[in-house]
């Protein structure tokens, strides 16, 4: 069965025709050598964007995020995360297998957690304890359906991780959504992080790409892991073209995004059965139950597939997650809440 409305995640996005003509006309050097002029320019923007030194081009946020993971820690070292987080959950064991290093889960209020919780998770000094090194926080929080941290209290997780000389990352894959969300800049978002990764995959629409910013000496660590991991690319100025294009034509419309993903929100509210809170959706992600409808998870995304739409399943759950993005409009958002809405009226009957 085809696809024609895919919500199962915004990485899900395609170039358009415009972000195609920009991309063929960049022009490339070896990436290798630091020669390829749009990847440079495109680097020089982000970092700039995010009030950083530097940035580093790489294939995805997952390498982004491992090598931040890689600069930032020893093996053996213990990293303060959300149990939601994409470190945790999506990245293949990565943190223990490249990084060789423990993750302290914190357990947060939609991905979100506090500075007395970081504080109390930091290990004692003494040769019992592995050494707590970094704390980390996802923005927006992607289990958390889409929430933005507050700017008070990432200036609190920032401060607390000072306090007790612990670095800082930020996975900001969809750090673009959390700006438009808030009104607040990437650069305020970022401030005080010694790391942040930028996903230009998502909502940005582009095909593929990611950015890890920091500080010069940051960077220049990360640029030898960027080879050691095999993200080292050649004429990469070919797919980071529409990273620039993406920066100038893709931000202010994720607010659209952000619009669908609500209607979305309101209509499953409107069908019996289904558990949602409309109001708790900022961003482009939408958490809903049907456990109230008789159906697991899995039953509803495979009859919504059979009507050619996409949605994702909780494993083994009766949760389901929706995601909006530049290749879904405001028609199909209607039209997959229908098709939504008939699978549990059949069911009922």
């Amino acid at each position: 069965m085809d696809i024609r409305i895919d919500l199962g995640s915004d990485t899900a996005t395609k170039p358009s025709k415009a972000m195609l003509g920009f991309m063929l006309d960049c022009p490339v050097g070896d990436d290798q050598k630091q020669e390829d002029p749009t990847v440079n320019r495109l680097q020089f923007q982000v970092a700039e964007l995010l009030g950083m030194e530097a940035a580093l081009f790489l294939p995805s946020a997952t390498m982004a995020n491992a090598i931040a993971l890689k600069v930032h820690t020893r093996p053996g070292d213990e990293v303060i995360v959300e149990a939601g987080a994409h470190f945790v959950t999506a990245e293949a064991g990565g943190p223990a297998f490249l990084s060789g290093v423990m993750m302290s889960r914190l357990d947060g209020r939609r991905g979100i957690f506090d500075d007395g919780q970081v504080e109390r998770a930091i290990r004692p000094d003494g040769p019992h304890y592995p050494p707590t090194s970094l704390v980390c926080v996802e923005q927006t929080t992607n289990l958390g359906g889409g929430a933005v941290w507050p700017q008070e209290r990432l200036r609190k997780i920032v401060a607390i991780a000072r306090q007790y000389r612990l670095a800082t990352h930020m996975d900001g894959a969809r750090l673009m959504n959390a700006v438009v969300a808030s009104g607040v800049p990437a650069h305020l978002h970022a401030r005080g992080f010694d790391s942040v990764t930028l996903c230009l995959s998502k909502g940005l629409g582009c095909p593929v790409g990611a950015l890890l910013a920091g500080g010069e000496a940051f960077i220049r660590e990360a640029r030898r892991y960027k080879h050691l991991f095999g993200g080292a690319m050649r004429q990469a100025g070919v797919i980071a073209g529409a990273g620039l294009f993406a920066l100038v034509n893709n931000i202010e419309r994720l607010s659209e995004d952000h619009e669908n993903a609500r209607l979305l929100a309101t209509m499953l509210s409107e069908i019996p059965g289904i558990a949602i809170d409309p109001s708790g959706v900022e961003t482009n992600i939408v958490f809903f139950d049907v456990a109230g409808t008789g159906l697991s998870g899995q039953e509803l995304v495979d009859a919504l597939r059979l009507r050619g739409t996409r949605v994702g399943a909780r494993w083994r759950g009766t949760t389901i997650r929706a995601v909006t993005h530049c290749g879904v409009s405001r028609a199909d958002i209607e039209t997959a809440a229908s098709q939504i809405r008939e699978i549990v009226a059949e069911r009922v009957r």
